[in-house]
């Protein structure tokens, strides 16, 4: 047996990130004996189950159903339901710094960040090329990477910063869900144990909460200084990236309800297993290495059909259109040329891409006709009452994660929003990905709020819904 083999054995299986249909498998290690306990305890805090209805068959491990709700103990802290500082606040009379820790996949990533959006200090380290040969990210060696290499980037986060150590910001966020879970615990240990050793206040991160709110610090950062706030909530988001792929309303820090998720991949898993397909180098991104040969192709010589074309609702599928590029490539001589393979490369971001717009149109339709529905019921309706439903006039989208960097995808929906009269944000691309700045602004807006986390006893969640699953009818 080979060493790549052992050591693939030794360290679990192999996956394609935290995304839907990832679940870490790892015998023998500490911590594993409790899951039970552990997940007795997160079934304690979901929502209850829905009859018998197949209604969320196929949501990703990041729907909560409707019943659940922000705030309740399934989704990210409602800021409003449990705003108490645990352990304690920052001078927020004058602006603060917060570190940030991310850990929740394959990517080591710090930042400083002040409450004024200025971005002090970052560094990241990245596992492509250690995951490379095994076609997705391997749990095992992903969690012994961060282990190496986090105390070296925190360290590198705050000397860019100018800072010396930990015990010159102001607190400390990190990621603790959702994702794989013994690549969140190495950064919540890190995370904890400064907290505890220079008596900061510390905030428990929500992963796709830190997506959603990265925008705002973009914008924040674009806004000339005194400016008024530039994406107010409540505001859509589109989270596209390897993990997840959802259409989410945003209320306020920690307000969210879902309108529109994946039936099986997320498009960033689809964009990385096509690329592999066409026999791509894909040990900067699969996206990227895709969406860059996608340019050299022309779509319109390997059309592929839209998936879920005449279904009129809000979900997103992909698993189709990656199984049609693999029956094509299948029947192309000997893989095919490289210009039939730009081609289906082309076709296959052509086809994804007016996906994402369907679905986008539809969300946009349903929020619409919701705030009709909303202004048109009499005062004390009970369906004019329900939290969970109530959709607010929207400020933008919002377009999130990895995917969002793509430059094609960025320019159609941007097209699509002017088209309906509506703000466009995005991060920068660089931001776009898992990073340590987007968890240390997420837990700024929290401490902002009056919001921080004991840092003491603090689990991480590998399965953590954002918010409530809303029944999206058209």
């Amino acid at each position: 047996m080979n060493g790549a083999l052992l050591a693939l054995l030794h360290h679990g299986s192999v996956l394609a990130c935290a995304g839907p249909s990832a679940l870490a498998r790892v015998a023998g290690r500490p911590g594993v004996a409790s899951r039970a306990a552990r997940g007795a305890a997160l079934r304690a805090n979901a929502a209850p189950p829905v009859g018998a209805s197949r209604e969320h068959v196929g949501l990703p491990k990041s729907v909560l159903r409707r019943g659940g709700g922000g705030g309740d103990g399934g989704g990210a802290p409602s800021v409003a339901a449990t705003g108490v500082a645990l352990s304690g606040l920052p001078d927020r009379s004058r602006p603060f710094t917060v570190l940030g820790i991310e850990t929740s996949c394959d990517d080591t990533a710090a930042a400083v960040v002040r409450s004024d959006g200025a971005i002090l200090g970052e560094s990241i380290a990245k596992q492509d090329a250690i995951h490379a040969q095994w076609g997705g990210v391997v749990p095992g060696l992903a969690r012994d990477a961060h282990a190496a290499a986090v105390g070296r980037v925190v360290g590198e986060a705050l000397a860019a910063a100018g800072l010396s150590s930990a015990a010159d910001v102001d607190a400390i966020g990190v990621t603790v869900g959702p994702g794989l879970e013994i690549c969140l615990r190495v950064g919540s240990a890190h995370a904890i144990e400064l907290a505890q050793r220079h008596g900061k206040p510390f905030v428990a991160v929500h992963h796709l909460e830190a997506h959603c709110l990265m925008a705002r610090l973009a914008a924040r950062a674009a806004a000339p200084p005194g400016s008024a706030e530039q994406l107010p909530f409540p505001f859509l988001s589109l989270l596209v990236s390897g993990g997840h792929c959802q259409l989410l309303l945003c209320r306020g820090v920690g307000d969210y309800a879902i309108i529109g998720s994946t039936l099986d991949d997320a498009l960033g898993e689809a964009y990385d297993k096509v690329a592999r397909l066409l026999g791509l180098d894909v040990g900067g991104g699969g996206g990227a290495a895709l969406e860059a040969f996608a340019r050299r192709g022309n779509a319109a010589n390997a059309p592929l059909p839209v998936p879920m074309a005449r279904r009129k609702d809000t979900s997103f599928s992909f698993a189709g259109l990656k199984t049609a590029v693999r029956t094509r490539v299948g029947k192309l001589d000997g893989g095919g040329s490289e210009a039939e393979r730009a081609d289906l490369a082309a076709a296959f971001q052509l086809a994804a891409i007016a996906h994402l717009e369907q679905r986008l149109r539809y969300a946009l339709r349903w929020c619409a006709e919701q705030r009709s529905a909303q202004a048109d019921a009499p005062i004390g309706d009970a369906a004019d009452n329900d939290g969970a439903a109530r959709v607010p006039p929207l400020s933008a989208l919002v377009v999130s994660g990895g995917v969002a960097a793509n430059a094609l995808v960025r320019a159609r929906l941007g097209a699509l929003c002017e088209e309906h009269g509506l703000a466009m944000h995005t991060p920068p691309p660089r931001l776009c990905t898992d990073n340590g700045v987007m968890v240390a602004w997420a837990a700024i807006e929290r401490l902002a709020l009056g919001h921080s986390d004991q840092a003491e006893g603090t689990e991480v969640r590998a399965r953590w819904p954002l918010g409530a699953a809303l029944e999206v009818t058209l």
